[in-house]
């Protein structure tokens, strides 16, 4: 068993990326994600491991600097919160395009513009959906407590160099600030120059004569090579559907009717299902853990065993679109969302099951 503590969601991602052996973290301060470079700067993880730490004068630089170093095949992570998650976008669509690997974790707060500190999972679309420019996707991942937020750094980096893509982990300023047990992963040593060299032969390290003329790039003027890329990214994503698709059902066996969600809100329909249930309500929990790619075979599976469905989510409907394409109209589905950084309590998740789905 490994080293156990008591830490926060963003402690734990730093914690996380420095045992994952972790060449550098370059990003700039947001509530309320701050505590990851924060916990870093404290702890001097160059002291540790080698790891570099350094606060950008921007989000756009700082993602520009994770570009460059992803490009010579450094292990290289971020974080920011939705407003500096939008200002690097430009930067992981380049990123995308150049399919460079890198973990960037977005502690989603509430919006849209400045909007508030508190929690919300309105970013979902920006995340899934790509919200910088071009047809790229993101592996996304959902972390739902303080132990995933440290287990999906180390998967992020597996995922981000198996398939040479960035992997954002979704989470929410509720998650990033809660202090829970986590079980820590032993240390795994930072890759040698060697290493690196051997499993990144795309990367432009300088070290080898044969490497002097590689060039990072996502630039193509010629059409028909620009569209050889896009083809070439889209079946990178048509293998990462089939492959890496990650889920968990809760009493889903015998339910009557289901509540969909991710994240903090998962965590809250896992209560709202023990109370609904003791109501004599036969109701289960599907939780996609990747957003990217959706469980749409999986959630489809459980959906037709059902009467209806609730979507839970801290925003306006976004997952929602991506379960109705999943399971056709055949099926009632209705959404439940709170906004502003309020967080909906079990007792509202099951009376909007009771007021939408069964007497609606």
């Amino acid at each position: 068993m490994g080293e156990l503590r008591l830490m926060k969601g963003n402690e734990a991602v730093a914690e996380a990326a420095i045992r994952a052996g972790c060449d550098g973290y370059f990003g700039y301060p947001i509530t309320p994600q701050s505590e990851v470079m924060e916990y870093l700067m404290a702890e001097k993880p160059y002291d540790r491991t080698g790891m570099v730490v350094l606060q950008a004068e921007s989000e756009v630089a700082s993602i520009n600097m994770i570009y460059g170093a992803a490009g010579t095949g450094k292990k290289v992570i971020t974080s920011s919160s939705s407003p500096g998650i939008s200002l690097m976008q430009e930067g992981i669509s380049y990123m995308a395009g150049a399919e460079l690997p890198a973990v960037i974790v977005n502690v989603v707060r509430g919006g849209p513009g400045l909007g508030t500190i508190q929690p919300s999972q309105a970013d979902y679309f920006q995340a899934v959906k790509g919200g910088g420019h071009g047809d790229y996707k993101l592996i996304v991942l959902a972390p739902a407590s303080v132990q995933e937020m440290c287990d999906h750094v180390k998967l992020g980096f597996d995922l981000a160099f198996k398939y040479r893509t960035p992997v954002m982990l979704l989470s929410d300023g509720a998650v990033g600030q809660m202090m829970e047990k986590v079980v820590l992963f032993d240390q795994i040593p930072r890759r040698t120059d060697e290493e690196v060299i051997a499993q990144c032969p795309w990367a432009a390290t300088g070290k080898l004569k044969n490497r002097d003329h590689i060039i990072i790039t996502s630039l193509d003027l010629d059409p028909a090579g620009q569209e050889r890329v896009n083809l070439k990214l889209q079946a990178k994503y048509k293998k990462i559907e089939e492959n890496e698709i990650m889920y968990e059902e809760i009493h889903c066996e015998d339910a009557e009717y289901l509540f969909v969600a991710f994240g903090l809100s998962a965590r809250i329909c896992q209560k709202a299902t023990d109370l609904a249930r003791a109501k004599g309500i036969k109701v289960g929990l599907f939780r996609p853990i990747t957003l990217f790619p959706f469980p749409v075979q999986q959630i489809a599976s459980t959906i037709k065993r059902v009467k209806g469905v609730l979507v839970v989510e801290m925003n306006a409907g976004q997952m929602i679109e991506d379960v109705k394409l999943s399971v056709g109209l055949n099926v009632k589905i209705e959404h439940f969302g709170r906004f502003g950084g309020i967080i909906p309590s079990p007792d509202e998740v099951v009376r909007a099951l009771e007021q939408k789905i069964i007497g609606g």
